[in-house]
């Protein structure tokens, strides 16, 4: 049994709380709003994220920072992509030399095209970093419903930690020591996702859906490839199976603010109906910046990053897609 903190108390960080605490951890959960909160501590609940689903009653949780650093030396962050490094700023100065940080967080940082870890790393200097990834809708997974997923750092030795830390019953942790591999299809699967939405919202069928999904993981195996890292990644739960979850269920946050903008045809009319946060639109313009600098070219995802940045319409955009030259298909070329 080990202790192990948890910072965000939203869906994703409750939703690992539990996992954590089924795997027989003693767990923390950090969160900002003293409602969530203290719901959580009395009624075992989170109702705004989580509806009326009970959590385990020995998940202590607490709004103060002191209590859930000194309780533990490892930390597991579900944290908002976009806010990683501010918050870490606020916090460097409490995290120990030797202690272990857990990256639960899909996405690249805007300013800096950075993937999570290597944003973790460029505040927090040198610790033990891993992350954890895969095809686990928070909403099915804090159901306890059979799931997959990685455990990836650079080192076996804790990759296998992190394995164990996790693996439940219902939760099968394989592991991974590419982690850059990992992070970037976590990442990019999101632009995927929204891209599938928007075809479902154009009233686009099953056909226009596969070709997207095949030429998006096409897209992600290049960019793994193109960076050094094993372009199979693309191929596994960090990757494809990540792709499936996220552009086949209704609960994909991506695949259902896409589907907003493909009926409508507005940004502004998705974000009105997504109060969450939809990583995707963050990260588009982002991955794209990345492709850019390898020479690699995404037009899925390029698509995507114009039309959340209201340069094309979905349809100007499926048209260019449709247009483009095709050429033998190859996995990473």
């Amino acid at each position: 049994m080990s202790k192990v903190t948890v910072f965000g108390a939203g869906a994703w960080g409750s939703t690992m709380a539990q996992v954590l605490s089924d795997a027989g951890n003693e767990v923390l959960l950090w969160g900002r709003s003293e409602s969530v909160i203290s719901e959580i501590s009395t009624a075992h609940t989170n109702v705004k994220y989580l509806g009326s689903h009970i959590l385990p009653d020995d998940i202590i949780a607490t709004t103060s920072l002191d209590h859930a650093f000194a309780f533990s030396q490892m930390y597991v962050l579900a944290i908002p992509a976009q806010e990683i490094r501010a918050t870490l700023e606020d916090w460097k100065a409490r995290f120990p030399s030797d202690c272990t940080i857990v990256s639960t967080l899909k996405g690249i940082e805007i300013a800096t095209q950075m993937r999570m870890t290597e944003v973790i790393e460029d505040v927090l200097g040198a610790h033990k970093i891993a992350i954890i990834t895969g095809p686990n809708l928070a909403d099915e997974l804090v159901l306890r419903q059979p799931a997959g997923a990685v455990a990836a750092a650079t080192s076996q030795v804790l990759a296998d930690q992190i394995r164990e830390l996790f693996r439940t019953p219902y939760y099968r942790v394989y592991t991974s020591t590419d982690v850059m591999g990992c992070e970037l299809a976590g990442a990019i699967k999101s632009v995927i996702a929204l891209a599938v939405g928007l075809s479902i919202g154009m009233g686009f069928g099953e056909n226009t859906q596969a070709m997207l999904i095949t030429r998006g993981l096409n897209e992600v195996a290049r960019l793994c490839a193109a960076h050094g890292s094993d372009p199979l990644s693309a191929a596994g739960l960090a990757g494809m199976g990540d792709l499936v979850a996220s552009c086949g269920s209704p609960l994909s946050r991506n695949r259902t603010f896409g589907e907003v903008i493909g009926r409508t045809g507005s940004m502004s009319a998705a974000r009105a109906q997504m109060v969450k946060t939809v990583e995707g639109v963050a990260s588009s313009s982002a991955v794209l910046e990345i492709a850019h600098r390898v020479g690699i070219e995404v037009p899925v995802i390029e698509a995507v990053a114009d039309i959340v940045s209201e340069k094309l319409t979905p349809e100007a955009a499926l048209q260019r897609l449709m247009e483009i030259t095709t050429k033998a298909e190859n996995f990473i070329r």
